[in-house]
């Protein structure tokens, strides 16, 4: 271990030692000989939109509140002065929830609250979703809020930080001044706009923001990404639904002046860059159906590997000089082999448990079987119906996930969650499905109908042209969402539900029409 008195070339050398072995004064605070800097960290959250954690789904999935708990608290740990910012959209997935879904959804926003606390969050811009359940509600919650328009004076390594939230320009250029006249060193601006937007924003000079978080999409896919760019005031973006926290390095090196978005370690950008795709290739690889065992733990431990690589030079500080103010933005992607906060991890598994309790006694309450199908509209019937004519099919589903989708989230105590459900049976609020959680008999996993849509009109008529004979990838990505099957391949996974009598050769000869009737 490095002591913290190294000379200011350890902040130089420790780049390069970190892409072998990890650094080794990453989390210590460097100085030139003689420098009077201060450094700090802010670590930023947005849009994660109802997310406690991923699914399960899939391998090596990305994202969790435990996960991102432990990043800030660890950096506490190492001394490291830290402040936690969350810039909205996080409550809450929707703006508008349904009469059986509000229960959940209100003790989930409970248990984000729970963790932000924990956390020691110091501001909360307020997003349109997070008012999903009303102004009184969020405010229940205690949660340090700051609406659009206003601005908070935080304090860090003896600094003023100003926070600001704004969903117009005209209130991020008003916030940002009062700031900067109330003393803020260091300005941050939480936009509640895109990130197209507001780049247009930050062209403003009049803006007097040191960096602007975008923190609200249009739609969901539109955060996929964590995105940079580097315009006069640089704008940010957070993946969405808690798969990555933002980080910003502060170096206080000068009484006054502005701030410097540090372009010096172009390398280690590009060292980045090229570890994420490597990391995200072998993650596909690993979500590849059929993997060998063998092969899988290879290839696992070579991602924790690069995953720990990434990580070790992602948290080398700023190489900063007396005289100058600087800071750089980078990004915690919440990798599946990351450290969950104890605490943390203890409190999603509560929520887990209260939520199937909560749901199980509201469907018994107030649940409604599904409505029947319209006039000359197909209803779900269920695999049994489909395995009266088409018995060569179910050896290949058997053998496949699909067949016990629904057990997957039993085994997790997850079969009651509503954000989960409607992917692991047949039918999920439609005619004929399942429209209970407590009445799921004969719907449970991925069934004939999943795939090939409603059955009862084929069931009475078996021809080609009453039933979805063909699934596109469209069908399939319903359930096979980004952040739930990140690496989903259409012509990769196809094959695999694919055999002898379920589009391949099979003995049975054809039935005539005429026959089955």
């Amino acid at each position: 271990m490095v002591s913290t008195r190294a000379p200011a070339r350890c902040a130089r050398t420790v780049l390069l030692v970190s892409l072998v072995a990890g650094a080794g004064c990453a989390r210590h605070e460097l100085r030139s000989e003689g420098a009077t800097a201060t450094t700090a960290e802010i670590f930023i959250s947005a849009q994660m939109r109802g997310y406690l954690g991923p699914c399960g789904c899939s391998e090596a999935m990305r994202g969790g509140i435990d996960r991102a708990a432990f990043q800030i608290a660890d950096a506490r740990r190492n001394g490291k002065p830290v402040l936690y910012i969350d810039g909205g959209d996080s409550l809450f997935g929707r703006a508008s929830l349904s009469e059986a879904e509000i229960p959940q959804e209100e003790r989930k926003a409970q248990a984000i609250a729970d963790a932000f606390k924990w956390t020691k969050l110091a501001a909360h811009a307020v997003g349109e979703l997070d008012g999903a359940r009303g102004a009184e509600f969020r405010k229940s919650l205690g949660l340090p809020d700051l609406a659009n328009g206003s601005s908070r004076l935080l304090e860090i390594s003896g600094h003023k930080i100003g926070v600001v939230a704004a969903s117009t320009q005209a209130e991020l250029v008003d916030a940002a001044r009062r700031a900067r006249q109330q003393g803020a060193a260091f300005v941050i601006g939480m936009l509640h706009q895109p990130i197209q937007q507001a780049q247009q924003v930050a062209s403003d000079p009049s803006v007097e923001a040191d960096l602007i978080f975008a923190n609200h999409q249009a739609d969901e896919l539109a955060g996929e990404d964590n995105r940079l760019v580097k315009t006069a005031v640089p704008v940010a973006q957070v993946q969405s639904k808690g798969r990555s926290l933002a980080r910003v390095d502060l170096a206080f090196g000068a009484a006054t002046g502005k701030f410097e978005l540090q372009r010096t370690q172009d390398d280690v950008d590009r060292e980045l860059s090229a570890l994420t795709q490597r990391i995200e290739l072998l993650k596909k690889e690993l979500n590849t159906p059929g993997l060998a065992g063998e092969i899988k733990k290879l290839k696992q431990g070579k991602l924790d590997e690069l995953v720990a690589r990434r990580q070790g030079i992602a948290a080398a500080p700023l190489e900063s000089a007396e005289d100058k103010n600087a800071f750089a933005v980078r990004f915690v992607p919440l990798e599946s082999s990351l450290p969950g906060q104890p605490e943390i991890k203890a409190l999603v598994t509560q929520y887990d448990r209260d939520v199937g309790l909560i749901n199980l006694e509201w469907a018994r309450k107030h649940g409604r079987d599904c409505p029947p199908p319209a006039a000359g509209e197909a209803a779900f019937v269920g695999n049994d119906s489909c395995r009266e004519c088409h018995p060569e099919s179910f050896p290949v589903w058997e053998k496949s996930k699909h067949a016990h989708a629904y057990r997957t989230l039993a085994d997790l105590g997850r079969q009651y969650d509503l954000n989960c459900i409607g992917c692991h049976v047949i039918g999920f609020e439609r005619p004929g499905g399942v429209c209970r959680v407590d009445k799921v008999q004969n719907r449970k996993d991925v069934g004939c109908e999943s795939c090939h849509g409603p059955g009862s009109i084929h069931a009475e008529d078996p021809v080609k042209d009453n039933i979805l004979a063909k699934p596109e990838k469209s069908d399939c990505v319903r359930c096979h969402t980004p952040e739930n099957s990140s690496h989903f391949d259409f012509a990769t996974f196809l094959p695999q539900i694919l055999g002898p009598g379920h589009q391949g050769p099979t003995s049975r000869p054809e039935v005539p029409r005429r026959a089955r009737q």
